[in-house]
């Protein structure tokens, strides 16, 4: 729960009561932060008990609350077969208990002896006419016709009101499929409306059926085109173990691609959306294509730091995207979405592998690339524009980023200053930069090396098993004094190089400054629109190794893209080797580059 629930004793009457606080995700739906309940006691041990009892009921409301899912066609297209096969069931039950002539004739007997036995004393002229008067006997007489008379009315009834828009004879039927089938409808939201005007329209198919067998007629089908057998299977309830979450976390146990955790952590949240979509409650077989089209159309929807976004605040990933139609924020981009289908894909492929998925509804789903939004490398023109900006020769500020676009004498000695130049000459990733712990830099056979990996001190992760690498470090950036910020560092007894480089709640490093670092581009003039971002350092790099004459399969590995290796983990390059990357990196050049400025 996002507070912690208390009890306190009330003053006046020193009856104990119970504060039950509701969890953030869920406020909206009760539209209050907590709720306040009485315990019925002023026993200071008894109230502790029944707080427990109490606090018990509510975490399995609200967990059946996080269970229910988003409304869909499947479960509407039910909700109408399943009403008029269930009125049609309703009709049969009454007719087989409805008294026959048999019975009736029955009644008149029972009743004509118990007049002969004096149990009923006649005075009446006519004995028979008497007994048809009593209520047994007419009860049982115009028992059909009463009850096809009661079903002609409702029939009446609901056809008015299907003319006319009302639902009140229909609306404990819609409650009572939606709690059962734990569904999310907004009780003002039109799904509620049009659920409600189509289990009308069954129920008269149905009544029509009944009015047809009154005359022994039982071949009549719905005429109706919406009432037919549902077959979609939105319903299904997974077995223990096999709920798309649970499935989830055991591939991320696994994790067969050796993911980061960041990248696995991003695939958990991506995923978390179809769940929210789909419901927590949905077995990983119900990920088909309908499923995914359906969540991949809901994506290009959904508004951008939805979740960061007070308008959104306890909605679900439906809600939102209906939210949005007014709240007007603008949707993810393609690439995002691409993003969200990437992750699903691989948990997808590995299901598929497992058993789980007979194939992956991924294949053939992601959106076309864009075109000409890509990240660019650096023009020399605009690395020499940049390394003569604020930020790396002196700004207004060392911490309000705008200020940072503005001549000063604040000196930025910190991750900020060296992450791009460390990427310029070395094509490693932002966060695997960061997060270098000082150990992870030191000297190899003479050589300065960095060691990119997830073992040893600090927090660390990296994209694949495979990204773990040793990387020589540039002249140039010896020349600009990384090894001196690397020494003095050290002198000052820290663990990691970079101390001020934090990860965000998401567990991801620098990220705010990766963010920051597009803006700061806007703000120098160096940007507009898209293009140009932090990694374009690294295909910068990449550009470099293909001019200096190298193959993209000879250098892969340099950037991170090869399979795990143990020398990648453990940093332990034999002599040769490691004389071959510094080769590599050295080749590393960018004509007309001016930083000299910097040293």
């Amino acid at each position: 729960m996002s507070r912690r629930s208390t009890i306190k004793r009330r003053g006046n009457s020193g009856v104990y009561q119970a504060r039950i606080y509701i969890p953030q995700d869920l406020q909206s739906h009760f539209k209050c932060e907590d709720k306040k309940v009485s315990l019925r006691t002023k026993d200071e041990s008894e109230a502790k008990r029944l707080f427990h009892i109490e606090l018990a009921k509510w975490e399995t409301v609200f967990q059946d609350l996080r269970n229910r899912r988003n409304l869909t066609a499947d479960d509407k297209a039910d909700a109408i077969w399943q009403h008029y096969t269930d009125t049609l069931s309703r009709d049969d039950q009454k007719r087989q208990i409805m008294p026959t002539q048999a019975d009736i004739a029955a009644a008149h007997s029972n009743l004509i002896e118990r007049a002969k036995n004096g149990e009923i004393t006649i005075d009446a002229k006519d004995p028979l006419a008497v007994l048809d008067a009593t209520l047994e006997i007419q009860a049982k007489q115009s028992a059909r016709q009463y009850d096809a008379k009661t079903r002609q009315n409702k029939l009446d009834a609901l056809r008015k009101h299907l003319v006319s828009g009302e639902t009140a004879l229909i609306s404990h039927e819609v409650t009572d499929y939606i709690d059962r089938n734990k569904l999310i409808i907004d009780p003002d939201s039109p799904d509620r409306a049009d659920i409600a005007q189509k289990l009308i329209r069954a129920e008269i198919e149905a009544l029509e059926r009944t009015i047809e067998r009154d005359h022994g007629d039982y071949s009549g089908a719905p005429k109706d085109p919406i009432v037919k057998p549902a077959t979609g299977n939105s319903r299904m309830q997974a077995k223990p173990g096999e709920t798309i979450i649970e499935v989830f976390e055991s591939y991320a146990r696994q994790n067969p691609n050796r993911i980061s955790q960041d990248t696995l952590n991003q695939a958990r949240r991506d995923i978390g959306t179809l769940v929210d979509y789909l419901g927590g409650n949905t077995p990983v077989q119900k990920i088909d294509k309908k499923a995914v089209r359906e969540w991949k159309d809901l994506l290009l929807r959904y508004p951008v730091k939805a979740t960061e976004t007070k308008a959104f605040a306890g909605m679900k990933f439906a809600q939102i995207v209906r939210h949005n139609e007014t709240v007007g924020k603008p949707a993810i981009t393609p690439k995002t979405v691409n993003r969200y289908m990437s992750s699903l894909g691989a948990f997808c492929k590995w299901a598929a592998n497992h058993g789980y998925l007979d194939s992956n509804p991924t294949d053939g789903m992601f959106l076309a690339k864009e075109k000409g939004n890509s990240t660019k490398p650096f023009s020399i023109e605009q690395l020499n524009e940049l390394f003569a900006s604020p930020l790396f020769t002196g700004c207004q500020s060392a911490t309000e980023w705008r200020n940072m676009a503005k001549p000063g004498n604040v000196q930025i000695r910190d991750h900020r200053y060296w992450v791009p130049l460390v990427m310029l000459f070395s094509g490693a990733r932002p966060a695997e930069i960061a997060q270098l712990a000082v150990s992870d830099v030191r000297q190899e056979h003479g050589h300065w090396i960095m060691h990119i990996t997830e073992e040893g001190e600090g927090e660390k992760s990296v994209k694949t098993a495979g990204s773990m690498r040793v990387v020589p470090v540039h002249p140039e950036l010896v020349k600009l004094g990384f090894i001196k910020y690397h020494a003095a560092i050290k002198q000052a007894g820290e663990k990691k190089l970079f101390p001020q480089a934090e990860r965000n709640e998401r567990g991801q490093m620098i990220a705010d400054f990766s963010r920051e670092f597009g803006r700061y581009l806007t703000r120098i003039g160096m940007k507009e629109g898209r293009g140009l971002s932090l990694y374009s350092f690294r295909h910068g790099v990449t550009d470099a190794l293909r001019r200096a004459g190298h193959l993209d399969e000879q250098f892969g590995f340099i950037l991170g893209h090869t399979s795990a290796t143990m020398t990648g983990r453990y940093g332990q390059l034999p002599e040769g080797m490691l004389q071959q990357r510094v080769e590599l990196i050295n080749s590393i050049s960018y004509p007309g580059l001016e930083i000299d400025h910097l040293i």
